[in-house]
């Protein structure tokens, strides 16, 4: 409020109220509430009175209580305060650092030249569209458009690359593991290695044209905020591999003693699983939830298609290995498939007890 007054210097009188108000967005309480449902708790910091601070809280969703007035506790969490008001500019810095401590992610929205402290100091710094240069520069993102839109955004971008990351994290583990086993199991059935270094060469070129258009596969951003249970992640993986492993053992044992190939046709054979495999179990471990709930992107179809032909052409033409009939390479082909069946079954144990989500 604004007083207006006139008359001389020494006889004012007052003749009116100004009321100013700079209401929120109308869009500003939906956008906390789903923020909210993603696991982020948001508070309000400002140098407002804590009166007007708690009134414009209340209009937008945030019904926790008022901090005191005066320095921040050091202990102090995010669930014990929606609003902290009379804030200074350190006091905004003081209160991200404090946050930190708990080991909390922060992410610090502001405008002004007075929250660049704050902004820098934060994991995730976040400049409004029409903030001074000082604070743009001092965030990691700028908002190009108004309104806080953009930042729930950028909390699903955040997590879905989060889930392309630990998707490539599982399957770099599962393919070590086979890779190291097989070769050891792979001596004591034929006496011998049963991948040449070409063949090798061929299944990490084929490989490599998956794990990067893992890059480009739709996935499913987590309900909550992720963490890196780097030790949970290595188990998983590990169980995977051993999984992979059993079934490229199996087609192994049975082109030595069912079929009684040569050495030269199980080493095809071994590359030929391998790669076969490596598709389902991909397919398999991309998501939290049953292979069939998402469906991949182009690029992650266009590769797994290109890495089946490629493999399948070689093996059955006998170009850089021994050739295999078709029918063969067909049995692999359908083996694979229940391979990757049975993993989908195994994964979701598994992830719940890992809590890996």
């Amino acid at each position: 409020m604004l007083a207006v007054a006139a008359g001389t210097p020494n006889s004012l009188e007052i003749i009116g109220l100004v009321a100013l108000s700079d209401p929120p967005r109308s869009d500003s309480a939906a956008l906390i509430s789903e923020l909210q449902t993603l696991g982020v708790e948001t508070v309000m910091v400002t140098g407002d009175a804590p009166t007007t601070a708690a009134i414009v809280a209340r209009a937008v969703g945030l019904n926790g209580k008022v901090c005191p007035m005066g320095p921040i506790p050091g202990n102090v969490k995010p669930a014990d305060y929606s609003v902290f008001a009379s804030i200074l500019p350190e006091g905004k810095y003081d209160l991200v650092k404090a946050f930190q401590k708990d080991d909390f992610v922060v992410g610090m929205c502001g405008d002004g030249a007075n929250d660049a402290p704050a902004l820098r100091q934060a994991q995730m710094g976040i400049a409004v569209s029409d903030a001074t240069d000082v604070a743009k520069s001092a965030a990691g993102i700028v908002l190009t458009e108004g309104g806080l839109s953009g930042i729930v955004a950028s909390v699903r971008e955040g997590r879905a690359a989060f889930q392309r990351i630990l998707t490539y994290t599982l399957n770099s583990v599962m393919k070590k593991i086979l890779q190291v086993l097989l070769l050891a199991v792979g001596l004591v059935m034929t006496g011998h290695a049963v991948l040449t270094p070409m063949l090798m060469v061929i299944i990490m070129i084929t490989g490599d044209f998956l794990a990067m258009s893992l890059a480009t596969d739709r996935v499913r951003p987590s309900k909550l905020p992720n963490t890196w249970k780097i030790g949970n992640i290595t188990v998983a993986g590990v169980i995977f591999g051993l999984c992979f492993l059993a079934f490229a053992v199996t087609m192994l044992a049975i082109g030595k003693f069912q079929l009684g190939m040569n050495l030269d046709a199980l080493r095809t054979l071994s590359a030929v699983a391998i790669v076969f495999g490596s598709q389902a179990a991909t397919y398999v471990i991309r998501g939290r939830r049953h292979l069939w709930g998402l469906r991949p992107s182009i690029w992650l179809v266009s590769s797994s298609i290109l890495d089946v032909l490629i493999i399948s052409t070689l093996a059955v033409r006998g170009i850089a290995m021994a050739p295999l009939p078709l029918s063969i390479v067909a049995f692999v082909f359908a083996g694979a498939v229940a391979f990757g069946l049975i993993l989908d079954i195994v994964k979701m144990p598994v992830f719940a007890r890992l809590s890996i989500s």
